[in-house]
């Protein structure tokens, strides 16, 4: 399975996203914001990078452009509750796979996840 990092700020949304993907056998690694995930990233390896719009310090907007800049390997889901930060991720262009509209289901976060492996499978 996959190693996933998820950068969210709301703490009962960072333990469900982690309590979801673990139960279908990834590895997750949880942070609160996009400057942690930045420190994560230049550590270890990932496959999968799922991230908050609306986070202090970096938001995910920012973390996926650096993303995508520095690991362009990584694939990258972005999530919000908010419609304008939904149009505000869909405007960096093609470098996020997905934005997840909270709240969301089991079913479609899985849906989204195994979507932006398979695709970097397919790529692989």
């Amino acid at each position: 399975m996959a190693r996933i990092l998820v950068a969210e700020d709301e703490v009962p949304m960072r333990a469900f996203i982690r309590r979801v993907l673990a139960m279908r056998g990834h590895e997750v690694v949880a942070v609160a914001d996009g400057a942690e995930a930045v420190q994560k990233l230049s550590r270890e390896s990932f496959d999968l990078l799922i991230t908050d719009i609306g986070m202090p310090n970096m938001d995910g907007v920012e973390l996926a452009l650096k993303a995508a800049r520095d690991w362009p390997d990584l694939r990258l889901l972005l999530m919000s509750g908010l419609p304008l930060e939904r149009q505000q991720a869909h405007g960096i262009g093609e470098l996020a796979q997905a934005v997840l509209q909270k709240p969301f289901t089991m079913v479609a976060l899985n849906d989204a996840v195994e979507a932006a492996l398979g695709a970097a499978r397919v790529e692989a």
